[in-house]
């Protein structure tokens, strides 16, 4: 009986994220961008935070100088470089005045490098929109502009949504392609959209479209300075005053590669990934639904196949158990055009997901969390 209980919550723990994704996909919707008049005012400085990228720098910028529909400023922040940056951003500047460097100043303490320079630009800025990203992201001339269309759309304060995640070695696809299962699976949009709480607050920090006003009314990016999740800790703030806060989907008009190999992927992902789900209690919520509902069939059924017995109540929960679980991650993997290595490992790379989920509480317990050769704070 014991194993058929768990068998039995196994199905219930992998349906979990099939159900919600299914609601999810349909709700994740991709807007339409409308003919918007524009004046001869930037109407969204685009902010992007520079730490030795020289490699991205330049492809990230004209691609949001390119931008359709859209007035736009962009706002480049060197921090503290020691490559080719802070030459190319000048070069960029001298070119075309939509571009601009915004003065690097020392680092507070307390404060996350990312964040300090994020704050920087905000403050800077005269537009009455914020477009916060990475110099990583590569922007489609609509994108932009669908982030406004859909602000206007959904009559919300802060937007927000996830480029289409380039994997380039098989450690990222590993991994990478999970952000898909981690929100489409577990984030109910629709309570989102209804209910103000706070906890309800999610989005991507590689596009985070803000009014400034009421950025600034949610205390700027000082509101979580030591963060290194901002793509969480904005919308948070935004929401913790009253603004209402909402994701799209701009897979087919964004794209980033995130990571180069398995060690960056490590390193990126354990800096945050606790932080991300915000809790104790949460990590353990996670742990207990990703080892029942997606490791346990895996392991049950090779252990089956083995030789092991298992009665027919066990075996078909477990066996429908895993087959859920490829739906769910078929589903993802068409709409975001993500890597099958990843669909067929799943098992596998719940596994790797759980254990950085585990190694990024104790950085963070230890106050070891870094990126980019500084610790969190420094």
């Amino acid at each position: 009986m014991l194993l058929e209980g768990l068998a039995i919550g196994a199905l219930c723990s992998a349906g979990l994220p099939l159900g919600m994704s299914c609601v999810n996909l349909v709700l994740f919707r991709t807007p339409k961008v409308r003919g918007r008049t524009m004046g001869d005012r930037a109407e969204v400085s685009v902010c992007i935070p520079a730490r030795n990228e020289a490699a991205n720098i330049q492809a990230c910028v004209q691609g949001i100088l390119a931008s359709q529909h859209a007035a736009v400023e962009v706002l480049v922040y060197d921090d503290q470089s020691q490559d080719e940056t802070p030459s190319i951003i000048a070069a960029m500047s001298a070119r075309d005045p939509r571009c601009r460097s915004v003065a690097t100043k020392p680092l507070e303490s307390g404060w996350n490098g990312k964040q300090w320079g994020c704050e920087q630009m905000g403050q800077a800025s005269s537009a009455p929109w914020l477009l916060f990203t990475d110099a990583d992201v590569r922007f489609s001339p609509q994108a932009v502009a669908l982030g406004l269309q859909y602000a206007q759309d959904s009559n919300s304060d802060l937007v927000s949504t996830f480029p289409r995640q380039i994997c380039g070695s098989l450690g990222e696809a590993m991994v990478v392609p999970l952000i898909h299962f981690m929100l489409l699976g577990y984030l109910p949009m629709a309570l989102m959209r209804s209910d103000a709480r706070t906890s309800l607050g999610a989005g991507c920090g590689q596009y985070l479209l803000v009014k400034r006003e009421i950025w600034l009314r949610a205390g700027g990016h000082r509101a979580f300075k030591n963060s290194m999740h901002d793509g969480i800790q904005l919308p948070r703030a935004v929401r913790s005053v009253g603004g209402r806060t909402d994701l799209f989907d701009a897979t087919d008009f964004l794209s980033v590669r995130m990571y180069h190999g398995w060690m960056s992927t490590w390193r990126g992902f354990t800096k945050n990934a606790f932080e991300g789900l915000g809790s104790m209690t949460t990590l353990l919520v996670f742990f207990t639904l990703h080892v029942l509902g997606h490791i346990v069939p895996a392991v049950a059924l090779i252990a089956w196949l083995c030789g092991f017995p298992l009665q027919p109540i066990a075996l078909n929960c477990f066996v429908a158990a895993w087959l859920v679980s490829m739906v769910t991650r078929a589903l993802l993997a068409i709409r975001f055009h993500q890597p099958w290595i990843a669909v067929a490992l799943h098992p596998v790379t719940v596994l790797l997901m759980t254990v950085i989920q585990w190694r990024s509480w104790w950085l963070a317990r230890t106050g070891r969390r870094s990126w980019r050769g500084r610790v969190s704070g420094v």
